[in-house]
């Protein structure tokens, strides 16, 4: 048996990159000849190998068959160390924004106290919050299986109360002595909460608008009454 150093496999070899998975370059490669793409694109047409490895290292780019199936088989030229380092990157991107969902569970009793309830109920809340499905249980022991109905009024109450938050994924059902459900987070906004149903705001009563202001009517000249005339002296004295 090799020891183990014998097994690692090198990742340099006289200069040339060695691949530490299937992937053949370079010296690795057993085809006498060769389908020869350049580093842009361009077909080289077919190659014997060591005239193939001598164009790649003249280039200081590296030999790697991209179609070993094929007949002869498909190599290209290209460095190959700078393509396993953004094969690598872009694996993290799209590590980074999958959305990994992690379910959690809670278990319920069907004679549960208020406290135990709310305390429970804090933990779901905060389980959703997050992120995360919560599968709930609720279970059973003895006479208490003859009553599934009490299980199934927790489990709709518990629906009921993060409606806003939550939707119900998986529907009640009975699996032996427990009753469960399934419980998916809403979409999330920009913030990281939960997006919450929108209310559509009733419609504002049109303001009537009020009538332009008249202007006021001049106010009435005063009636001046002419004083009557004295009355006619007294006939002139006879002189």
């Amino acid at each position: 048996m090799l020891p183990a150093s014998a097994i690692v496999r090198v990742r340099r070899y006289r200069g040339d990159l060695i691949a530490t998975d299937d992937t053949r370059i370079n010296d690795r490669i057993r085809a006498r000849e060769v389908r020869l793409i350049g580093d842009g694109g361009e077909q080289l047409g077919v190659k014997p190998l060591p005239e193939a490895l001598t164009i790649a290292r003249s280039r200081e780019l590296d030999l790697v068959e991209v179609a070993p199936n094929a007949d002869p088989p498909v190599c290209r030229l290209m460095d190959f160390k700078r393509y396993e380092y953004e094969q690598q990157q872009r694996r993290k991107e799209s590590r980074r924004k999958a959305t990994q969902v992690v379910i959690k569970e809670m278990k319920f009793r069907p004679k549960i106290d208020v406290h135990d309830y709310t305390t429970k109920m804090r933990h779901v809340q905060k389980f959703l919050g997050e992120g995360n499905k919560v599968k709930l249980t609720i279970m059973f022991r003895g006479r208490e299986m003859a009553h599934p109905e009490l299980g199934l009024r927790i489990l709709e109450r518990i629906a009921d109360e993060v409606s806003e938050i939550a939707m119900v994924e998986s529907s009640p059902r009975q699996d032996g002595r427990n009753m469960t459900m399934v419980l998916h987070p809403l979409r999330r906004d920009g913030r990281g909460g939960a997006a919450r149903p929108s209310t559509p705001r009733p419609a504002q009563a049109a303001t009537p608008r009020a009538a332009p202001a008249t202007a006021a009517p001049a106010p009435a000249a005063p009636t001046v009454t002419a004083p009557e005339p004295a009355a006619a002296s007294t006939a002139r004295e006879d002189t």
